[in-house]
């Protein structure tokens, strides 16, 4: 591993080591460009420091700095103080995702001109095409294992999702199978394929799910033009008498402050911390915050409308033996309007160990249903509405008026309410959930209420016009040339799919352009 100078303004400085950022650091590496990265948690060993207990897992990757949420959405009500489940280690949350992987389609690129002018929703097309980035899609694909591509065979089917497909096949859908999955159902990269352990969102203690852990990272630092520095916490962005960004100044774990200089910033916080450093950035220059001259940023919060519907059934299912997310059905995937709203969503298997499974079964609950439903624990089969949801201009990060962090620095509030778009979806996804778990021979089915939101979407958007967003096709800053978003931050609008696989995505090819701009001296 490389080792740069505080000093050395030559480097790429990346804030952020997950999907984004680790992806990014890894191919800048590997084209010779001189990489720094920063991230605000600890390293750990997969081997030795992943467990398979859940709470013990929560506690060791979740990012427990304090936030605040707002708005009418429930998880403001029951979980006020965690309105996003996302990790601070390096891998960021490619430690804890299920491991789905599934591409945008060609209308979720478009949806202003194919949903039309929905009030209340800030809709905008994104300003690049499927087309443009199938290549990609297939670099990300061939360098996560993505089953069921590249001639990688799908992982089986355990009992949560024989259960989703016995009745989904008996309400005619056609799109159901295990999954599109970055976890190894056979040996590849150097890593085993997976053993059925049932603790993904714990962090992969085999090392067959694909997490920048134990991929891009330790392969970034095998070039020599790549360092890491965890437990290095950024607080600010600077920039020169020009505007372009100079210098990012970070907590080294110790309470110690550095100032590291940097050729470009690309920040790859998540949409949560991404917009809050920005904002927490502003100068004399930049009085509403780095590359926020539209006032975008922050804005447009997008969290995917989901909700979890739990079928019971007379003979033992035991969700929890093999992934977390065993299968999908992806009918509903579609646009459609006639359904009653626009958009689409995916119901995909989702399996909780017993502690969580209480938390989210009802939260705050109590009495004989709740204990009926935790009794039979073990004869429940569990899946999870995912689809997208409406941007909208107030849903945003703010920074709290009162409340500070340990630096000083406000803190994040996080605002949502649920578009009426995406309260129809919910619900017809409850229905279309369980009419399959009826059809499957379910005793009894419950649909549960959103918990702590885990893809984390928006907030510094792609647009065509600065005016509209916050960044270009490539995640460049419409403001400032020399600072990228690298993020989920950066999407312009949610798709009903799992974000991780476009978010490597977009990091591929913007490392194809930076690395372009950096030889020619554009940058």
């Amino acid at each position: 591993m490389a080792k740069f100078e505080l000093t050395d303004d030559t480097v790429v400085v990346v804030i952020g080591s997950g999907a984004g950022g680790g992806t990014l650091s890894n191919e800048l590496a590997q084209k010779g460009v001189k990489v720094l990265c920063l991230e605000a948690g600890p390293r750990l060993d997969y081997t030795e420091d992943f467990v398979n207990d859940e709470w013990e897992m929560f506690d060791r990757l979740t990012w427990h700095d304090e936030r605040t949420s707002s708005g009418s959405w429930k998880v403001a009500k029951d979980f006020p103080d965690l309105p996003a489940w996302i990790c601070k280690t390096v891998g960021g949350s490619t430690t804890h995702w299920a491991g789905a992987s599934l591409r945008f389609q060609e209308h979720e690129f478009r949806t202003r001109s194919e949903y039309g002018d929905i009030a209340g929703a800030n809709l905008l097309d994104w300003p690049l095409t499927l087309e443009e980035l199938a290549p990609y899609y297939d670099k990300a694909e061939d360098k996560m294992g993505v089953t069921r591509t590249h001639g990688i065979p799908g992982l089986p089917g355990n009992n949560n999702f024989k259960v989703l497909e016995a009745g989904a096949r008996k309400l005619g859908y056609k799109t159901v199978h295990t999954g599109r999955m970055a976890i190894n159902s056979e040996p590849r990269d150097g890593r085993t394929s997976c053993r059925q352990l049932g603790f993904c969102f714990q962090g992969c203690k085999m090392g067959a799910k694909w997490s920048t852990l134990y991929t891009e990272i330790p392969k970034a630092e095998a070039t020599g033009n790549f360092e890491l520095r965890s437990d290095a916490h950024v607080l600010k962005i600077e920039h020169n008498e020009a505007g372009k960004v100079s210098a990012v100044v970070y907590d080294d774990g110790s309470g110690k402050l550095l100032r590291q200089k940097a050729r470009v910033v690309c920040v790859a916080g998540n949409s949560i911390e991404s917009p809050r450093l920005l904002l927490n950035s502003a100068s004399n220059l930049y009085r509403d915050g780095l590359a926020n001259s539209s006032g975008q940023v922050g804005r447009n919060y997008m969290r995917h409308t989901s909700g979890t519907v739990f079928g019971v059934f007379e003979k033992p299912v035991n969700m929890y033996r093999g992934t977390t997310m065993a299968g999908l059905v992806g009918d509903e995937a579609r646009h459609d309007p006639s359904r009653g709203f626009s958009g689409g969503y995916e119901l995909e298997t989702v399996a909780l160990g017993l502690p969580l499974y209480g938390s989210f079964l009802e939260p705050g609950g109590w009495g004989k249903d709740i204990a009926w439903f935790i009794d039979r624990y073990d004869h429940t089969a569990a899946m999870w509405v995912v689809g997208e949801d409406m941007p909208q201009a107030s849903n945003r990060i703010t920074l709290h008026k009162k409340k500070k962090d340990r630096f000083g620095l406000p803190i994040p509030n996080v605002h949502y309410d649920d578009h009426e778009n995406d309260t129809a979806m919910r619900n017809h996804g409850y229905a279309q959930g369980t009419r399959i778990y009826e059809a499957a021979g379910a005793i009894k089915v419950k649909a549960a209420p959103p918990f702590p939101s885990t893809h984390n979407m928006g907030t510094n958007r792609m647009s065509a016009k600065a005016q509209d967003g916050v960044v270009n096709q490539w995640g460049q800053s419409h403001d400032i040339d020399n600072l990228f978003i690298s993020d989920g931050s950066q999407f312009t609008t949610s798709g009903a799919e799992n974000p991780t696989l476009t978010i490597v995505t977009l990091a591929i090819r913007q490392a194809d352009y930076l690395s372009s701009r950096l030889k020619m001296n554009e940058i």
